[in-house]
């Protein structure tokens, strides 16, 4: 009799548990799902109780805080806070031995240009979920373990510069008409920074050619490349033969320049081009090229690295070194903008 009792408390004790597991383990499940235990990102579906989580087909409103990067490496879209992702960008678009100004004035670039873009709301140029890529189409940007690894030694006082330049311009942006300005920027000009209206097509007041001195100590200000004949005549989609006989010994003629002092349009054999087209076609430096042949090559000087439209990052530091400040630089490059605190824009988005 005894034993049958205990049997009968065995069995009550193990229903008890196991209605106490039914309510608690789903609760627990949902708990480390919504405090970052679970692997699974926003967009999958996250099994609660036997039910699925679709993804939602809105896209939510960007975090202006939080700067989410698509890796191109990873494949994988990670969550940076703002002013970290800053820090990423200018140690990847600028060496950390530039003057400080100048690291400042980069700093500035970045932070409008990502800010304009959340402000836009507009990412049909990433993959779903990212704001940029972490690449040229957009910012190069490292993350902390990749500037330990290029930097190696050199990393602790890198980081700490570049910190120094991001931390003393935190929460500015340029503006152009109450509107961040799209603060585009190259490395290298040839002497002039060229206007967006001759290389895009587009007139934008504050990106206008400016005279740039500084820029000639640059590596890539001036720079020489050989192309084979061939490789040349399938870029272009031209026959050099044709073109010699079309254009006699001027088989090639520029027919205009920019204000930049790069070319506008140049003629090779009946075929007309602008520099942009010539510069994407061939992967040129820079839209500031002449042509020479020397046996079965064609030899093409550059002058100037980029698209020139913009800050000038060599010319930013050569404007640093005689004492310019960041303010300086940036007002020089983007004409007529001025220099202020991004909060305002990015609580009147989360508002």
């Amino acid at each position: 009799m005894k034993r049958q009792k205990q049997t009968k408390y065995y069995i009550l004790y193990g229903l008890f548990a196991s209605v106490i597991i039914l309510l608690v383990v789903p609760s627990a499940l949902v708990f480390l799902s919504g405090s970052g235990a679970s692997p699974l990102n926003s967009n999958q579906a996250v099994p609660v109780s036997g039910v699925s989580r679709t993804p939602q087909v809105k896209q939510e409103e960007p975090n202006p805080y939080i700067v989410r990067v698509f890796r191109v490496e990873t494949g994988k879209v990670e969550d940076v806070p703002i002013e970290k992702y800053i820090e990423g960008v200018v140690a990847a678009e600028e060496p950390a031995e530039f003057e400080l100004e100048a690291l400042k004035a980069q700093a500035l670039a970045a932070r409008t240009y990502i800010v304009r873009r959340i402000l836009g709301n507009n990412f049909n140029d990433v993959p779903k979920g990212a704001y940029v890529t972490d690449t040229v189409k957009h910012q190069v940007y490292y993350d902390d373990s990749q500037l330990r690894n290029n930097w190696g030694r050199d990393y602790s006082w890198k980081q700490q510069r570049v910190h120094q330049a991001v931390v003393e311009t935190t929460n500015q942006i340029l503006t152009y008409g109450n509107k961040p300005i799209n603060a585009t920027f190259f490395s290298t000009s040839n002497g002039y920074t060229e206007s967006a209206e001759d290389y895009w097509g587009q007139k934008i007041p504050y990106l206008q050619s400016v005279a740039v001195p500084w820029d000639k100590d640059a590596p890539h200000y001036e720079d020489t490349v050989s192309l084979p004949l061939y490789e040349f005549e399938r870029k272009l989609r031209i026959n050099m033969a044709q073109a010699a006989m079309t254009g006699g010994s001027s088989w090639q003629h520029v027919l205009s320049y920019t204000p930049g002092k790069r070319v506008g349009k140049i003629r090779i054999g009946d075929k007309e081009y602008t520099g942009r087209e010539i510069r994407e076609k061939l992967g040129l430096y820079s839209t500031q090229f002449s042509f020479s042949i020397e046996k079965n090559n064609v030899i093409i000087h550059t002058k100037g690295y980029g698209h020139g439209v913009g800050m000038s990052q060599w010319g930013a530091n050569g404007m640093a070194k005689q004492g310019k400040a960041a303010d300086d630089i940036v007002r020089y490059f983007y004409r007529g903008v001025s220099v202020e605190s991004d909060m305002k824009w990015l609580k009147a988005k989360n508002s």
